[in-house]
């Protein structure tokens, strides 16, 4: 079982939040007009905050799990990581969702955008904090 620096891991976990914050506050107007499930009113930051931090958490202990054994340390090396992790997950998700469920193409982007930003967030942090 390798080390965790926990403390990378919770300071991870909330620049992920942030960073995601930010990026559907400028971005997450498009969301209602490119499919219904965003045309409601969205759910209260009092529950998605929560629900948020926990997904963040365990992302940011995965990467700082894999990233002991790995030898990533420093932030060009992380942030590779991050990059890699984004292409080989999220964006094999999301394209596949494109092809196969028909999400719009738009959509998939906005959500492989936060993606990217959040992984790079969170490799760089617990990569670079080693």
């Amino acid at each position: 079982m390798p080390e965790l620096n926990y403390l990378a891991i919770g300071v991870a976990t909330v620049a992920a939040l942030i960073a995601s914050g930010a990026w559907y506050a400028v971005l997450g107007g498009h969301l209602g007009r490119l499919h219904e499930a965003y045309a409601g009113d969205p759910r209260p930051a009092a529950v998605t905050v929560p629900v948020e931090l926990v997904r963040n958490v365990l992302v940011s202990a995965v990467v700082a799990g894999l990233a002991g054994p790995l030898g990533i340390s420093g932030f060009g090396a992380a942030a590779l990581l991050g990059l890699v992790l984004w292409v080989g997950f999220p964006f094999v998700l999301l394209t596949g969702s494109v092809f196969h469920e028909r999400v719009p193409a738009k959509l998939a982007a906005i959500h492989a955008g936060d993606w990217l930003l959040k992984l790079l967030a969170i490799t760089v942090i617990v990569g670079g904090w080693r």
